[in-house]
């Protein structure tokens, strides 16, 4: 089956995500929200009319090397020539350049469409508009007016260059060194791995960012610089010159994502690749990290994507596919969506995508208040949220990726193992999400380390104030469509309280158990905010449902969350608390 946005769905979840109350208040600038549904809707046109039909012969024909060029699959080249022509890459870039400067709110949830449609081909500009933000944020002028615009519009595109085959999540370790050149320019030696859209035929030039080490560098992270390496060298007057020495020197065979050639990157064979100085020397970490924030909020967007597509094709498979009599029926074999069972299914599916979906939304919200808000305090706050909120948009929603798409699989039943359906390709392309861009764990890893002590834990402790306000709104409205709703919700707060105050003392006096705990919490915060969230979403659309149709649907998708998935808060507590020990004491077992 084909894709189709779910603008209404997606709307709600922005507004949920604070949206329109933050260009009420005049966060937004002259941003008018009204044209929000008119983006969206002809992104959804796009991606349903030209990158949807081109999914599956990404996956089957992949990305080719062959006499040192990578071509992509049928029709990509000029699927991507009609999606630059669109000026979908410059959704939220800098107007300065040639962007339209609209929010990065509604770049996430075009971002989410891509992914749905067509996640091999979303990488593309994913990955450049990361590049677009270093850029942005830490080139130099003369950087800009060369680089920046061709970024902006797709016309070029970018990489992200740091993993090395010793150097993966240890960045520091990695081995590729930088020479200064007399002209003010660097030569830069080694190789690189797992470079999504390392090598391309889509456009004429692509921009490499890479993170390399100058002989006179400090050990670790602290003694890397980031270098921009363009595949052709630009003439002063802004033509392409002279191929430099940076090449695809292979492509990985994978899992999934086959549309998207991943690279092996090697640079030197001819006297060095010439490079541009990011920012300082020796503190590319710095620059590089405002490429991989922004990376990491659109991987979780991906993991969204891919589970509202799985959903929506399992659900058409669901009413169509007949086998059994369901219960009360006598008429023949029923559609299996009549099966209870199935529809627990279903809506797992359903329940934890939208979860997800408001998750990175309000992280997008958050990040752009950031930026753009006029009062220094509101921008203070929001970046605490926007930080807290990205490890958890960037794993969690991925984990649900990975999750639905095991269920769309189980919903087709022995059909969903065959690859003709299609539901394995979901599946297989959603493995890589919960990988790449800093593995789940290490995501998991940050927050309690870093982000829930952060300023004594005020952001923590404003957002669960505001999750308070919410639950207790749901319980004022006396509706009993919620069920337990509040009084689910209520108890989840209580366990993602308690777990957190105990993995703060644990960091201090045995860091190890905190450690141990960490992706059980990160679940227990992703499953209690999603499901705040969620509620937060059924409140509004009761209030205007009118704008978001009929409001039983989302209240309907809440209680479900609510009463069988943010019900097993509890466990994960003592799964944070109780199982330190048996984790660290592992040894037995794993070195026996």
């Amino acid at each position: 089956m084909t894709y189709r946005a779910p603008i209404s769905d997606m709307l709600l979840a922005l507004d949920g995500a604070g949206l329109r109350a933050a260009v009420e208040a005049g966060h937004y600038g002259d941003f008018d929200a009204e044209i929000t549904t008119v983006v969206l809707e002809e992104a959804g046109r796009f991606a349903s009319d030209v990158l949807a039909p081109l999914n599956r012969a990404g996956d089957r024909h992949g990305a080719r090397l062959q006499d040192g060029r990578v071509t992509t699959a049928p029709g990509w080249a000029d699927a991507y020539r009609r999606w630059t022509a669109a000026g979908w890459n410059a959704v939220s870039g800098p107007e300065d350049f040639g962007g339209q400067g609209l929010p990065l709110a509604i770049n996430a949830a075009c971002t989410e469409i891509w992914s749905a449609a067509n996640t091999a081909f979303g990488l593309c500009p994913l990955v450049t508009l990361s590049a677009v933000e270093a850029l942005a944020a830490h080139g130099s002028d003369t950087l800009k007016t060369i680089y920046l615009g061709k970024l902006v519009s797709g016309e070029w595109t970018g990489t992200m260059q740091l993993t090395e085959p010793q150097a993966g999540s240890d960045v520091g370790a990695l081995r590729s060194r930088a020479e200064r050149a007399s002209d003010g320019s660097y030569r830069i030696f080694g190789t690189k791995i797992f470079i999504t859209y390392g090598d391309h035929d889509m456009t004429d030039n692509i921009v490499h960012f890479v993170l390399a080490r100058l002989p006179d560098a400090p050990d670790g992270t602290r003694g890397i610089s980031l270098f921009l390496i363009p595949k052709f060298l630009v003439d002063a007057d802004g033509s392409l010159g002279a191929r430099n020495d940076i090449h695809a020197s292979g492509i990985e065979h994978k899992l999934g994502i086959h549309g998207s050639p991943t690279c092996t990157m090697t640079m030197g064979d001819d006297g060095g690749a010439i490079g541009y100085l990011i920012g300082e020397e020796n503190r590319g970490m710095r620059c590089m990290f405002t490429m991989m924030n922004q990376a990491r909020l659109c991987v979780g967007l991906e993991g969204v994507g891919i589970a509202e597509r799985a959903s929506q094709q399992a659900l058409a498979y669901a009413r169509e596919r007949r086998q059994g009599r369901a219960a009360g029926t006598s008429d023949g074999m029923s559609p299996i969506i009549a099966h209870p069972d199935v529809k627990r299914m279903l809506m797992q599916m359903r329940a934890l995508t939208a979860a997800a979906r408001a998750i990175c939304y309000a992280t997008a919200v958050s990040l752009d208040m950031a930026a753009r808000a006029a009062d220094p305090d509101v921008r203070t706050a929001a970046a605490a949220r926007g930080a807290l909120l990205t490890p958890i948009a960037k794993a969690f929603s991925t984990d649900i990726g990975n999750e639905v798409a095991s269920l769309g699989i189980q919903v087709h039943g022995g059909m969903g193992f065959i690859e003709e359906t299609g539901a394995a390709q979901h599946y297989r392309d959603a493995r890589i999400t919960s990988i790449y861009e800093g593995t789940n764990g290490i995501q998991a890893i940050d927050l309690v380390t870093r982000k829930l002590a952060a300023d004594d834990g005020a952001a923590v402790s404003a957002l669960l104030d505001e999750l308070s306000d919410t639950v207790k709104r749901v319980e004022a409205s006396n509706d009993p469509a919620f069920g337990t709703t509040g009084e689910r919700l209520r108890d989840a707060l209580g366990s993602l309280e308690r777990a957190g105050k105990w993995l703060l003392e644990r960091l201090e006096s045995s860091p190890n158990d905190a450690l141990a705990g960490a992706t059980p919490y990160l679940r227990l915060f992703g499953s209690t905010l999603g499901g705040c969230k969620l509620a937060e979403e059924a409140l509004a659309a009761r209030e205007s449902s009118a704008e978001f149709g009929d409001p039983r649907r989302y209240v309907t998708l809440a209680r479900f969350f609510a009463e069988t998935i943010a019900v097993q808060a509890p466990a994960l507590e003592r799964t944070v608390i109780d199982g330190a020990d048996a984790v660290n004491g592992a040894d037995t077992v794993l070195l026996a």
